[in-house]
């Protein structure tokens, strides 16, 4: 995000800036109350107040730059055609993309979910959503929304290979199983946080890989969050996988729109935008639709 947010914004924080200039070589006794002042104008002239029946076109003429994974169905995937970028998060970000206004700096950049939470910590990307969850790990290093969907852990075992004593996750705490992970997601953090012991955690580059040691019963579980388990269960035929157990781990797989500490550094406000517009999206209907499946058709 190059360019700054909307022009308004920044006339306003010209002007600001004017005035903090000026209150900082003036020599008066009152410098507390000037710089209340200061800030008191700063809040005034900058922060528009958005709500769900003005948020169209806040982020108009805005070039960001967006990543996702296309690994993880139904939220990131390709289409039938290997090429085609689709899901629940890519129809979201098009929906976003249709009410805010802002445009897409560059191809969407496609990448595992190790290299694109480290790109959005680093700066080189400034958007990311690919059923990111906002654990305390990443809010250290990059800014969240809100969220926009939550999800529990599950444990997937196969049905002819696995031990039948993997019947939820409590099976696996003490080390005895192989469990296949995808490296950098709130599974992988989960393992990790409940202190598996590391012969017994194999971890990979994408879920896809995961979920093939399991169906070759190279591993004897995964843990995946619930909606990517269930799908790849429903979608793929002939599947030897099955989920077991209840969904655990609740609260902790909280799905939302990531964004460097670089872009909203240039735009301070853009996270707050972003949040009134997933509120508009959820209070027309438009987020549920999206998650049973149905495209984003462009207003």
């Amino acid at each position: 995000m190059r360019k700054g947010i909307v022009a308004t914004l920044m006339a306003g924080t010209m002007i600001v800036m004017s005035l903090m200039g000026c209150g900082a070589t003036a020599k008066t006794e009152d410098t507390e109350t000037k710089s209340r002042e200061a800030e008191a104008v700063s809040e005034e002239t900058t922060s528009e107040t958005y709500t769900k029946d003005n948020i169209e076109g806040a982020l108009r003429g805005v070039k960001v730059s967006f990543g996702t994974s296309g690994l993880f169905a139904p939220f990131s995937y390709y289409d039938e055609d290997g090429t085609t970028l689709i899901g629940y998060d890519i129809e979201i970000e098009k929906a976003l993309q249709d009410l805010l206004g802002f445009t897409l700096e560059g191809d969407t950049q496609v990448m595992d979910y190790s290299a694109l939470t480290t790109s959005l910590a680093e700066g080189k990307l400034d958007f990311g959503m690919a059923a990111l969850c906002a654990t305390d790990e990443r809010k250290a290093v990059m800014d969240f929304t809100k969220t926009y969907c939550d999800s529990g852990q599950v444990v997937m075992v196969n049905t002819e290979t696995s031990p039948a004593e993997i019947t939820g996750v409590d099976a696996l705490a003490g080390g005895d199983y192989k469990v296949a992970v995808e490296k950098g997601t709130a599974s992988h953090l989960y393992v990790q946080n409940e202190g598996f012991p590391e012969s017994c955690i194999e971890v990979h580059d994408t879920i896809t890989t995961a979920y093939e040691s399991l169906e070759q019963g190279k591993v004897d579980a995964v843990i995946q969050d619930g909606p990517g388990a269930q799908y790849y269960v429903a979608k793929t035929e002939g599947t030897k996988l099955a989920v077991v157990g209840d969904e655990f781990n609740q609260g902790q797989a909280p799905y939302a729109i990531a964004f460097s500490r670089k872009c909203v550094e240039a735009n301070p406000d853009i996270v707050a935008i972003f949040e009134v517009a997933i509120d508009r999206l959820a209070a027309d209907g438009t987020l549920e639709k999206l998650l049973k499946g149905e495209k984003y058709e462009k207003k």
